[in-house]
């Protein structure tokens, strides 16, 4: 059972310990101060939605494989993202307890359930069926009861019902989906890393009636989200 976050740093327990050590020295130095955000962290074990082969790196600073090898995972984005980048993501999309989310890029259900424990319901989609099914499993072992997983291509295929107040994709983009915007509510926020190798941005949208207000307030690398549009690298 994970502890609060004022006692973790107490505790003899080793997992426990780790998970402090997590949020000590990788996501408070990345200027993730919210409380309750860090709490999430706490209240969520990320333990559960690690595979059993690689449970030893479930607090490290890296993304891990969730099926195949090492860097066939990296390669076709089955990677869970580093904990610092899901806990800055989480927090810059400011989720509200009213909120209807749609994650696109399931993975293990890992964004998901902390996305879960602020929103009122979140919808995630998840193209590899492998996936999808640790995806619910993992979700159902942590207790998650408000997040749903559902096989799709959320790059090309029909989107759920909307509109949604946060839809944030799991993985980097070449550039910003605009068609996914129009699937927002108003005041709703849209949240991706976006650009290539070897500068990616994170990148938020907030949609004002018919306008749209960006920002792209710190860079990272994410493995990429097969199924989104590439720009061609020839230019004229």
């Amino acid at each position: 059972m994970n502890m609060p976050l004022n006692t973790l740093a107490n505790t003899a327990d080793p997992v426990e310990q780790a998970r402090f050590n997590m949020i000590q020295q990788q996501i408070r130095p990345w200027n993730v101060l919210e409380q309750d955000v860090l709490e999430t962290l706490t209240a969520v074990p990320r333990e559960l939605f690690v595979p059993p082969e690689h449970e030893g790196l479930a607090f490290m600073d890296i993304e891990i494989p969730l099926q195949g090898t090492p860097e066939e995972a990296a390669a076709k984005g089955w990677t869970m993202l580093q904990p610092r980048v899901e806990a800055r993501m989480l927090q810059d999309l400011n989720v509200k307890s009213t909120d209807r989310v749609l994650e696109i890029g399931a993975g293990s259900g890992y964004m998901a359930a902390l996305l879960a424990h602020h929103a009122r319901e979140v919808l995630t989609l998840e193209i590899v069926p492998e996936l999808a099914e640790m995806a619910r499993e993992n979700l159902a072992g942590a207790g998650v009861a408000n997040a749903t997983v559902r096989l799709a291509d959320g790059a090309t295929d029909p989107l759920p019902e909307g509109p949604f107040d946060v839809i944030v994709l799991s993985g980097s983009v070449a550039e910003v989906p605009t068609a996914l915007l129009q699937h927002l509510a108003e005041g709703g926020r849209f949240g991706a890393i976006i650009g290539k190798q070897p500068v990616m941005r994170a990148t938020f949208v907030r949609r004002l009636g018919n306008s749209f207000e960006t920002i792209s307030p710190w860079d990272t690398i994410a493995p990429r989200l097969h199924g989104f549009a590439e720009p061609s690298p020839f230019k004229f």
